[in-house]
Parts: structure tokens; C-alpha cells; sequence
């Protein structure tokens, strides 16, 4: 009885044999893996904890404020510092807080023009407003950097901290946002964030 032949080996059409490049193709499934590696990674370190701390600072301004209105009304000696520290904390929370909007994709957008262009100029379009709101942002930072700067030598009475410390929120919201930007551009097409609570 005769042994069976063997079967011919195929080659893994993902797999270059030796000597060769991989294929376009292949290069473009790399580096798409590396860019979502690249991506989760920043949400897990970068967007969360800036996550958490923007939490944080919206709680310690509500706590500021809530002190400030029982120190007035009830206990009738009102404090210097709450009402400045709550200025300075929503002042963080709010550019903090537009990292996690570019992130999510969750500023306002219009998408009439996006769905008359289809998926192939869609591209396009996304690629534009991408150019769009980083170019704004690093505008902001590089102006927001300047206004910190000139300011460092200004200081808040009530907190007995220099100014500098609040105005340094534009910079770095700024600059978090642009990260936040490029991240939700290399993503690729995806679906806008829709609030659809009813007033």
C-alpha cells in the first residue's frame, strides 16, 4: 500500500517569504495595528487621567462654591479664597474638559456637507478640519504660552499664588487638545457623538 504523498506547502499570503518585501498591502495593516496600539495606549494613560483630574477639579469648584454660599448666607463671614478658587478650577475644568470633547468627537459639527460628499471625499473633508482645528489650537497654545509668561509676576490676593498658574490652563488644554485631535483623525471614519436629550 502506497504512503500518501505529502501535501505542497502554500505560502501565507501575509507572510513574505525570504528575500522579499511584504507586500503594500501588508505594510498598510502594520502600521493601521500600530496606530491603534499607539491610540489605546494614550487612552489609557493620557485621556484617563486627564479624565480623572478634570473630574476632580469640577468637584473641587462645586465644593468651593457651595462653601462660599454657606459662608456668606448662614454662617455671614464670607471667605476670600472660594470664590477664586472656583474661577480657577472651572477655568481648568473647562479647557481640560475640551480634550475629552475633541477626543470623543463630541463638539459641535454640522453633517450635511459630510453625507453629500460620501465616504471617498468624506476623507477629505475630515482631513481639512483636522488641518482646521490644529492649526486654531497651537495658535492658542503659542498665545495662551505668551499670556502666561508676561503674567507670571501677577499675583491672586485671595490665594496668594501667582495668576500664571490659571492662565497656564490655555497652553496645556491646548496643547492636550491637539493630541486629542490628531487621535480622533487617525481613527479613521467614525461616527460623530449625537446628544440627543430633549429640552
Amino acid at each position: 500500500m502506497r504512503a500518501p504523498a505529502p501535501a505542497a506547502c502554500v505560502p501565507c499570503p501575509d507572510v513574505a517569504p525570504a528575500g522579499e518585501h511584504p507586500s503594500p498591502g501588508r505594510h498598510a495593516v502594520i502600521e493601521q495595528e500600530a496606530i491603534v496600539s499607539i491610540i489605546l495606549f494614550l487612552d489609557r494613560t493620557v485621556f484617563r487621567a486627564i479624565s480623572i483630574i478634570t473630574q476632580l477639579l469640577l468637584l473641587a469648584s462645586v465644593g468651593a462654591a457651595f462653601y462660599q454660599v454657606i459662608a456668606r448666607f448662614i454662617l455671614e463671614t464670607p471667605s476670600d479664597w472660594s470664590g477664586a478658587w472656583t474661577r480657577a478650577t472651572l477655568i481648568w475644568t473647562v479647557l481640560l474638559g475640551i480634550v475629552l470633547a475633541f477626543r470623543q468627537g463630541a463638539m459641535l459639527s454640522v453633517e450635511v456637507l459630510h453625507n453629500m460628499l460620501g465616504k471617498k471625499y468624506g476623507r477629505w473633508l475630515e482631513h481639512l478640519i483636522m488641518l482646521v482645528c490644529v492649526s486654531f489650537l497651537v495658535f492658542m497654545a503659542w498665545v495662551g504660552a505668551d499670556m502666561t509668561w508676561r503674567v507670571r509676576f501677577q499675583n491672586v490676593p485671595s490665594l496668594n499664588i501667582s495668576i500664571s498658574w490659571i492662565y497656564l490652563a490655555i497652553p496645556v488644554g491646548t496643547a492636550l487638545a491637539v493630541l486629542a485631535v490628531l487621535a480622533r483623525w487617525a481613527e479613521g471614519p467614525s461616527e460623530s457623538v449625537v446628544d440627543e436629550t430633549v429640552i
